[in-house]
């Protein structure tokens, strides 16, 4: 049985049946079967969908967004903004779509030569709850967009969003069987990833599950894309803006109620403007509302699960104790739903766990560091690389000698990171590989075959 549980209250809400072997069975040879067609349609033609896919999602929005708000808790506002990202990058690979998939010439020896993209087949997307809707889009327009099908298998707490995420391609008009969700149990993936009819695996999740998937599709020798966990720095210079740093740390650190991969995590900043930020920082999170996510004004909603808040509660109690000094909040809130109140700990260090780990909710950890070269060396000090922010008066030396030190998949200099349809995203280390967006996602599920002729006879 797989269910709703809304984290705002704790209440149960609804209850599915897991589809069986049979049904999945026939999901699959629907999928296969109806790709060996959608391969053969020009790509100029396949991007209708996504045209088809943008207005349904902007027409739909209010009704898909109070969905992601009751299954994750995500604040409506923020739930609506995630429906309307998914309708642009919609229109980006609609738009451009048939560019990045042309093929392309390499001179050689040969008459003509280069390379085309043929689509990979059926890909199986694993996806998470903290964002139900973007984390599938941004893998599926590009994909089908490139020839592929695609099979979901969606976090079991959000199952009410993945099968809307089935109403909106069939709805879109996307052909019969090309795609389809799965509500299955974890135990039942390694067999769908060893599956014949898979032809490559894509995991939005924690690093734990992508170890897992990654040994899966590896031992079956296919493609995968992972992008995992992350415990981003957002440093601060000494030359920076601070009141704009410790203004955009708010939302680098609390969207999404702190309940991001890319979130900034891990605040490095230099002594000499440390004060200034963290009583800024700390004003700015004050600010903030807790409470029902259904509310437009809300702005901190429940965590996802009650677990999940447990954890984060440890890794707080466990920072404190370590030495970590506490600012602002630490505390579960009383009352129903699994809401934790936003939290600032400051003189953190390696050791910690707020360092140490990635700290999957509304908690903040203060690095205080003496120069420049210490903070890039406390950044890099992680297991995890997907993204970082870097705040300097001086982009110049930034761009041209931080930059490359920076070991992340992304690096946002005097900005906040994040995902945008127009740029690769993904990370290196534990935070995963391959990557989504941009041109470089929508080749990542295609065959670059080269082609090669000689002279006619």
């Amino acid at each position: 049985m797989i269910s709703t549980i809304n984290p705002a209250t704790g209440e149960h809400v609804r209850s599915f049946d897991a589809h069986t072997p049979e049904q999945v069975d026939a999901v699959l040879d629907a999928a296969v079967a109806a790709q060996k067609q959608w391969r053969l349609v020009p790509v100029e033609d396949r991007v209708q969908v996504l045209r088809n896919t943008a207005k349904v999602l902007r027409e739909n929005k209010a009704q898909y967004a109070a969905l992601i708000t009751l299954e994750m808790g995500k604040p409506v506002a923020e739930a609506e903004a995630e429906i309307e990202k998914c309708a642009v990058t919609a229109d980006y690979y609609a738009k451009t779509a048939p560019a990045h998939l042309a093929p392309e010439s390499i001179a050689s020896s040969a008459a003509s030569s280069g390379v085309v993209f043929d689509p990979l087949g059926v890909v199986l997307a694993i996806m998470p709850w903290n964002y139900p809707f973007w984390q599938f889009f941004r893998f599926v327009l590009p994909a089908v967009a490139a020839g592929n099908g695609a099979i979901l298998k969606h976090a079991n707490n959000v199952p009410q969003a993945a099968l809307a995420v089935q109403d909106v391609m069939d709805r879109a008009g996307l052909p019969a069987g090309l795609f389809a969700t799965v509500l299955i149990e974890s135990s039942q993936v390694a067999g769908l990833i060893a599956d014949d009819r898979i032809a490559a695996v894509t995991l939005t999740g924690s690093t734990q599950v992508g170890s897992i998937v990654a040994s899966q599709a590896g031992s079956a020798l296919k493609k995968q894309v992972l992008e995992l966990g992350g415990s981003d720095p957002f440093i601060v210079l000494a030359d920076a803006d601070v009141q704009a740093a410790a203004k955009t740390a708010v939302k680098a650190r609390f969207t999404n109620n702190g309940q991001s991969c890319v979130n900034a995590k891990r605040f490095i900043v230099h002594e000499d403007i440390a004060d200034e930020f963290v009583a800024a920082f700390t004003a700015n999170t004050q600010a903030l509302i807790v409470g029902d996510p259904t509310d437009p004004a809300t702005t901190i909603g429940p965590m996802a699960r009650e677990n999940l808040r447990t954890e984060l509660h440890d890794q707080v109690t466990r920072t404190l104790a370590a030495g970590g000094q506490l600012v602002l909040g630490g505390k579960i809130v009383d009352g129903p739903g699994f809401f934790y109140e936003p939290t600032i700990i400051d003189h953190v260090a390696p050791g910690q766990a707020a360092f140490d780990e990635e700290t999957f909710g509304p908690v903040a950890a203060i690095i205080r560091v003496n120069s420049t070269e210490e903070a890039i060396t406390l950044a890099n000090q992680s297991e995890y690389g997907l993204g970082a922010a870097l705040w300097t008066g001086d982009t110049a030396t930034a761009t041209a000698e931080l930059l490359p030190r920076i070991d992340a998949g992304a690096v946002f200099i005097n900005g906040m990171v994040a995902s945008d349809p127009r740029l690769p995203f993904g990370g290196i280390k534990k935070s995963g590989y391959g990557r989504e967006l941009g041109s470089y996602g929508i080749r990542e599920f295609t065959n670059m075959k080269t082609f090669w002729t000689g002279p006619a006879n």
